[in-house]
């Protein structure tokens, strides 16, 4: 009789350990990539939690070195795929060649995405505390112009004229660090 080899009970906490880092790392991308494909967030945040529980049950068969998100990406297309006849009820429907093409542009938007996001952090951080706090109170969940002017002392008509130049200012940054890492690459 053959002996079935047990698994190391470090080798198991330690994939675990990776598996949670990558899918806290990862998971806006995989999200945004299943949003792109699905008709409405519901369905979009649905999916995310399935294709997740199907990653946790495929990790053993993930490649340390190779690309995460294209493989977790790849898992969330075949489930996209599979509950298809759940969006044939909406009024959007794709036929599949549309599908993937729109799958594999979702899966290149995702990286100037998150290039994106990470040059609107670094010019969040240069802004005047004061300036920022204003950003974030009418950015956040249910924040409005209103709110965000009274938290930060300011009046409406003020606070108007400086979120619109706040903008500017974070477009125009956004704008220059991305031409400097594209003139880098």
């Amino acid at each position: 009789m053959g002996r079935r080899m047990e698994r190391d009970p470090h080798d198991e906490t330690e994939s675990r350990k990776r598996l949670m880092a990558m899918m806290t790392r990862h998971q806006r991308q995989i999200f945004f990539y299943i949003y792109v494909l699905v008709p409405n967030r519901s369905d979009a945040e649905d999916l995310l939690q399935e294709t997740s529980l199907l990653i946790c049950e495929k990790f053993h068969e993930f490649r340390e070195g190779t690309d995460f998100v294209a493989w977790a990406c790849q898992i969330a297309y075949w489930r996209i795929r599979y509950s298809r006849q759940k969006f044939a009820r909406s009024k959007v429907v794709f036929d599949q060649e549309i599908l993937e093409v729109v799958a594999q542009t979702a899966g290149t938007m995702a990286d100037e995405l998150d290039d994106r996001h990470e040059a609107l952090g670094r010019c969040l951080e240069k802004l005047h505390p004061r300036d920022r706090d204003l950003l974030l109170a009418r950015y956040e969940p249910g924040g409005g112009v209103e709110e965000a002017a009274r938290r930060s002392g300011r009046t409406v008509p003020t606070a108007y004229k400086a979120l619109s130049r706040l903008r500017k200012l974070l477009l125009d940054c956004v704008t220059t660090r991305l031409a400097g890492e594209g003139a880098a690459a």
